[in-house]
């Protein structure tokens, strides 16, 4: 695909041509900060998981910590528990900063397997999501 992108990842409307202006690819995100309402920076993102039987977005896997990667601690983040902030390019998470610290991670060499149920409710309680990927996507639900 040759479709123009913004300088935020965002498609270039071309006359209906291509995917327009209310997408953007997933790969523009890798590197982005998250931040909590608080506008304190939480960590950066590192990788989008997706669920391969829903096709939705499953996790947003997190860097939080550490030196040029060495000792950062990362976390799979519910991608409901987020919201895309376009205007300032980064993604925003309600927890406060001390409740990440304390936040279910691992480390790059030990990734959890991220099927196991009992490993997922863990997580999603944390976050305080439901789990369920619904059929609309994350971005509509956000500017409703």
């Amino acid at each position: 695909m040759t479709y123009e992108r913004d300088a935020y990842g965002n498609y270039v409307d071309a006359g209906h041509q291509g995917p327009g202006p209310r997408l953007m690819g997933a790969d523009t995100l890798i590197g982005d900060h998250v931040h909590n309402l608080q506008n304190e920076h939480l960590g950066t993102v590192k990788e989008i998981m997706l669920d391969m039987q829903t096709g939705h977005v499953a996790y947003v896997v997190m860097a939080s910590g550490g030196v040029l990667s060495i000792g950062e601690k990362l976390f799979a983040v519910p991608w409901e528990a987020l919201t895309l902030d376009t205007s300032h390019h980064r993604m925003l998470l309600n927890i406060d900063k001390d409740r990440i610290e304390a936040a279910p991670g691992f480390d790059k060499d030990h990734w959890p397997d991220m099927a196991n149920q009992s490993w997922a409710a863990e997580v999603h309680t944390y976050y305080g999501t439901s789990g369920v990927t619904s059929g609309t996507s994350h971005l509509d639900q956000s500017s409703r």
